[in-house]
């Protein structure tokens, strides 16, 4: 097999899921601007449109642990072929669509392609490229998946201020279609197939279990913990969670290995993976806000902000995969998380003061430091897996930042609006105002603008202590090799089957 993959050429591989995986990645957040133009066009409410995002996140959770399963079943060529024309063919649905339930429709067939295709490049990087080359490989792929999803909000404002929100699928097909032909000519198949048998009973856990946290912890931000439908969503979700894990344990051929937790460096750098997904997501999220909110920005000059971090981190991602492969991931991510520490320090100190460049030179910095650390930090645990897992290790690795980026915006949301809300009590309290009073008007609306920045600048500090907690372990990160699988651990992973 490493013969034949020597001989193997990698540029036209790497062309044709880069390609793929940064239309797909783009879809995720490229809507978030549109939505209220959306809701227009379609005469829907604002619980409806957000099915567009809500339900591409659920679809994308539930394949991606799934993904290993594919990967072993089929053929490198037949998986990537499949998964980009499910893709194209919901980019074509949802740009024709002549209603809201078709526009639907199409994001969760997109959805579908994009949950094969993120853990299919994973894999296939790690196949064709020696562990000594692999920093610079997983940062040349960094390009989709930290470029594409960051660049999405400030490409969606600028095409609904000027054109239809159909231009953002228009946009997108080409080049998925492009990508498609031109992985049929060049994909080879490049990962070891089998013939393992499909566990319905754990699909059918992972299904509930990831697509109920998924949905719970989306549905958080904007209904509140306390909300019957959250809760709900939450308790069923971590309960078959916990079923699958119980079966995927004790199945012979599980779809999902829950054993790449006993490699020690793949645990930590996925805890600390996850830290960091949520902490990029309250500068994505919350910045918004109070950019639109607060200084009355609108969402193009706002995302515009945060385009020069986007391109930065897109630029520096290869870059870092290079000093990966020379000295490993501890030192570059102690640097990039107290890089980034300090920056989300100082976002927690924003007034109605703070100037527009200053926040654009604190988000670029800040995302100059991640962008030092979060491919090295996942390349450095899946280095440690054995070939065996590498299917595995990207599944895993993908669905818990997919829980992580939703766990994140709910919690950092939560703690924002709570502290706003206890601020502007204390602040009406203080001023011996009453809100109901027309002639307070006024004031009220300075107070709520007060408690708005109150809880930005709280949840940016609650941000601040987790990657303060992330430095912490990054000292613990060291350089690993993958390991041979003993026949203690071959025993291990050929556990009883599972029997319900």
């Amino acid at each position: 097999m490493m013969e034949q993959l020597q001989n193997v050429r990698r540029g036209p591989i790497m062309a044709s899921l880069m390609i793929a995986a940064f239309v797909a990645l783009l879809s995720q957040t490229v809507l978030n601007v549109a939505l209220p133009s959306m809701m227009q066009d379609m005469n829907v409410s604002e619980n409806v449109v957000q099915w567009l995002v809500t339900g591409y996140l659920l679809v994308n959770g539930i394949l991606v642990p799934i993904s290993a399963y594919l990967i072993e079943r089929f053929t490198t060529r037949q998986l990537f072929i499949w998964a980009t024309a499910l893709f194209a063919g919901g980019t074509f649905v949802s740009a024709m669509a002549p209603g809201f339930a078709v526009l639907l429709a199409g994001r969760l067939i997109q959805a579908a392609g994009a949950g094969i295709l993120m853990p299919l490049m994973t894999v296939v990087f790690l196949t064709i490229f020696p562990v000594e080359e692999r920093g610079k490989a997983m940062g040349t792929m960094g390009l989709a998946m930290i470029f594409a999803p960051a660049v999405g909000p400030t490409l969606s404002g600028w095409i609904v201020e000027h054109f239809s929100w159909r231009v953002l699928f228009y946009g997108m097909l080409p080049l998925t279609v492009f990508s498609l032909v031109f992985g049929a000519i060049f994909m080879k198949n490049v990962t070891r197939t089998s013939m393992p048998k499909l566990d319905v009973t754990g699909v059918i856990f992972s299904t509930i279990g990831f697509g109920g946290l998924l949905y719970g912890f989306s549905d958080a931000s904007s209904d509140g913990w306390d909300n019957p439908r959250v809760v709900a969503s939450l308790a069923v979700g971590a309960l078959f969670l916990v079923l699958f894990i119980w079966r995927e344990l004790r199945a012979e051929k599980p779809i999902l290995e829950f054993r790449v937790f006993k490699y020690s460096m793949f645990s930590l750098t996925t805890a600390i993976n996850m830290i960091v997904t949520m902490a990029m997501f309250s500068g994505m999220v919350l910045l918004p806000i109070f950019l639109q909110t607060i200084r009355g920005f609108t969402p193009m000059e706002a995302g515009l902000l945060m385009l020069p971090g986007a391109l930065v981190m897109g630029v520096m991602s290869p870059i870092t995969g290079a000093i990966f492969d020379r000295i490993g991931a501890r030192w570059l991510s102690v640097a990039g998380l107290l890089i980034t520490t300090v920056t989300t320090y100082d976002l927690s100190h924003l007034t109605t003061e703070t100037s527009y460049q200053h926040m654009l030179l604190i988000y670029t910095i800040r995302s100059f430091g991640m962008s030092l650390m979060m491919m090295p930090i996942q390349t450095a645990g899946l280095n440690q897996l054995p070939i065996r897992l590498n299917a595995h290790g990207s599944a895993m690795s993908q669905s818990l930042r997919n829980i992580a980026g939703a766990m994140g915006t709910a919690l950092l949301v939560t703690v924002f609006s709570n502290a706003s809300k206890s601020r502007a009590a204390q602040l009406v309290q203080s001023a011996g105002i009453n809100p109901q009073d027309p002639a307070s008007a006024e004031q009220m609306m300075e107070i709520m603008r007060q408690a708005t920045v109150y809880g930005i600048d709280y949840a940016f500090e609650v941000a601040t202590w987790m990657t303060a907690a992330a430095v912490v372990m990054a000292f613990f990160i060291r350089k690993t090799k993958p390991q041979a699988d003993t026949p203690k651990m071959l025993k291990t992973s050929a556990a009883k089957p599972a029997r319900m």
